[in-house]
């Protein structure tokens, strides 16, 4: 029996395929238009996901959609009548688009499948694909579901419990009251872009001190023990403006909103890591609730905030379940995965048997290329690049360019489904580098210079340079674990031969401070985003690490996104070499063949101001 479930026209569409009840294909529309979030209909991830296993769109047997449009609606007419008449501009803004599109779904999923699909569509509330993507890829028997998110139709988070295959809705908190809300309107206060830049927020929080968080609590949350809150909606606009927030808000955070590509200052760094406390504090709050409903010791977490890798850290540590397991497409796009498993296991009954890991596959599920494809794409526009016909001799060569400080970009196998780039579409680096931080950040990804750059280590490793259990499992990156102790060095500046301890150094100037073994991969505060890697998820990725480790002793690697700020991660061999030309990274590794920047023709330095001048980017 195939599935298809797709999510659609609010953030990150995508398809994902399940067929006999196991996920064969799944990928976001966002990678094949090269439109950053794209919401349109997923029509090249739909076609991506039948060709993968060679079937057309009459020989699906269910459709499943992620949510329940007219649920959706009745929502935001509530909303703007509630408001009325201040949210009459926002409602004559959304109207065109819900009559042309969003109110005919079951019309534009006909269109899609090319009018042959001649079966039934199945419409799910939104935190049920949420808690159906976290509980069923899951390796539990039975656990705890948390979903948490900006808002669906009505529910903004949800409690659940998931046995064998069912699932069973507990409570819920709704709109406007919403944590995933709240944190992205203190990303729009600080000048990031709301559903993109709240991994921007995360990462500055650590620069800065929590002197907000008690006017947080006291003025704009009524928080209860439960982890349920109330907004005072007085400092928030996003129910009758195109704004998240009020002038209010102004006032309580000592100034107005900080201006989009302006400097950063001391306040948006404290404003950051205020809102990150009060959101951990949610969090662990709504956990410990679960855990209290279902006395189960096993958790999963999908929506947003699930991707609020900080969080979740500290929550594995100081809360109350033993493990968690996080849907590693945790936003809207994972909805898509969760709607096709929902219908497989709740509605058609089918059984489920894991046999105790997790059938997510690592999240590679998608596209892949050819040796054969590459060479030929290579050979027509006349790169010269090195085949390797051993696998061995081809680690080894990866693995001795990264030690040698050079940046190199690595697509091989199956793209990433999810935000995070897991070995298969990621650009490497060494971790031991004190330099490495800022060349990626500021010549490669053209991006902010106090972002943090997550290491990938070996599984069995994990709990050497890591306050994590040995051999835990974090395959998808998305925990944040403190630097061990003894891999840490004392602070200094890294001002050459008159380096000298500074502890009281603040904002970003802590970034020229060297803290660790892996400085390259060590925050601020000492913590660090970790991706364990192991042979049975990511084969290739663990052998590149493994030749690594040999090498140099280290089983830590820098993994970040292969892509540019502004744009997708690469899908393509077209794509990877467009961006390893258009940026100053040095190797670019295509499957089995090796190219080398200096080698190539009309290789230039590219100057990261005139390259951000194209683009209108936040």
């Amino acid at each position: 029996m195939n599935i298809l479930g797709i999510s659609a026209y609010y953030h990150d569409s995508a398809a994902c395929l399940v067929q006999d009840g196991e996920i064969v294909a799944a990928a976001q529309e966002e990678r094949f238009t090269r439109k950053k979030h794209d919401h349109e209909f997923p029509q090249n991830a739909v076609n991506y996901c039948l060709a993968e296993v060679g079937i057309r769109p009459e020989q699906l047997d269910l459709v499943a959609f992620y949510d329940k449009p007219l649920l959706k609606f009745d929502r935001l007419l509530e909303t703007y009548i509630a408001y009325s008449p201040s949210g009459f501009k926002l409602f004559l803004m959304g109207l065109p688009l819900w009559l042309k599109q969003k109110l005919h779904t079951p019309r534009e999923l006909d269109r899609g499948l090319g009018g042959a699909y001649k079966g039934r569509y199945v419409f799910l509330e939104h935190h049920e694909s949420h808690a159906a993507s976290a509980f069923f890829p899951s390796p539990f028997e039975e656990a705890a579901i948390l979903t948490l998110d900006g808002v669906g139709e009505w529910a903004t988070g949800t409690i659940a419990v998931g046995r064998g295959n069912k699932i069973e809705m507990l409570k819920e908190l709704r709109f406007p009251h919403s944590l995933g809300l709240l944190y992205s309107a203190f990303t729009y206060f600080t000048g990031f872009k709301v559903n993109s830049g709240e991994y921007k927020l995360m990462g500055l929080a650590p620069y800065g001190e929590p002197v907000y968080a008690d006017r947080i609590m006291e003025k704009l949350l009524d928080l209860k023990e439960d982890g349920s809150f109330r907004l005072n909606m007085d400092y928030f606009a996003y129910c009758h403006d195109d704004v998240m927030t009020s002038r209010k808000m102004n006032e309580l955070l000592d100034g107005p909103p900080r201006s989009a590509e302006t400097d950063i200052s001391q306040r948006e760094m404290d404003i950051a890591a205020s809102i990150q406390v009060v959101t951990e504090e949610i969090i662990l709050r709504i956990a410990a609730y679960a855990h209290q409903l279902t006395g189960l010791e096993n958790l999963t977490m999908a929506g947003g905030v699930a991707l609020n890798c900080v969080g979740n850290g500290r929550l594995l540590r100081e809360g109350p379940f033993e493990n968690i397991w996080i849907q590693p497409a945790a936003g809207d796009a994972g909805g898509a995965l969760g709607a096709a498993t929902f219908v497989w296991h709740q509605l058609l009954d089918n059984p489920r048997d894991n046999g105790g890991v997790d059938v997510q596959k690592g999240s590679l599920l998608g596209p892949q290329y050819s040796n054969e494809e590459i060479r030929t794409y290579l050979d027509s526009i006349g790169a010269v690049y090195h085949f390797y016909e051993d696998d061995e001799k081809l680690y080894d060569r990866i693995a001795e360019l990264i030690a040698d400080e050079n940046v190199v970009g690595h697509m091989g196998g199956r793209m990433e489904f999810g935000p995070r780039a897991l070995g298969a579409r990621s650009i490497l680096g060494d971790a031991r580098s004190t330099k490495m931080q800022s060349v990626m950040n500021l010549k490669i990804k053209f991006r902010e210079s106090f972002r943090p750059f997550a290491p990938a280590i070996l599984r069995e490793d994990v709990d050497e340079f890591f306050e994590m259990r040995p051999n835990e499992d974090s395959p998808y990156m998305l925990l944040v674990a403190p630097v061990k102790d003894e891999k840490r060095l004392p602070v200094v500046e890294d001002t050459g031969p008159e380096a000298k301890a500074n502890a009281n150094v603040k904002g970003l100037d802590k970034l020229k401070q060297i803290r660790s073994t892996v400085p390259a991969i060590t925050h601020v505060d000492y913590s660090a985003r970790v991706q364990t890697i192991d042979e049975e998820r990511h084969p290739r990725f663990y052998r590149i690490a493994k030749a690594f480790k040999e090498k140099t002793g280290s089983p830590v690697l820098i993994n970040t996104s292969f892509n540019v700020r502004g744009e997708p991660i690469v899908c393509t061999p077209e794509d990877a070499y467009r961006c390893f030309m258009g940026t100053n990274m040095d190797v670019l590794v295509l499957e089995d063949s090796v190219l080398l920047k200096s080698e190539q023709p009309e290789a230039v330095v590219v100057d990261r101001d005139a390259y951000l001048a194209q683009f209108a980017l936040d």
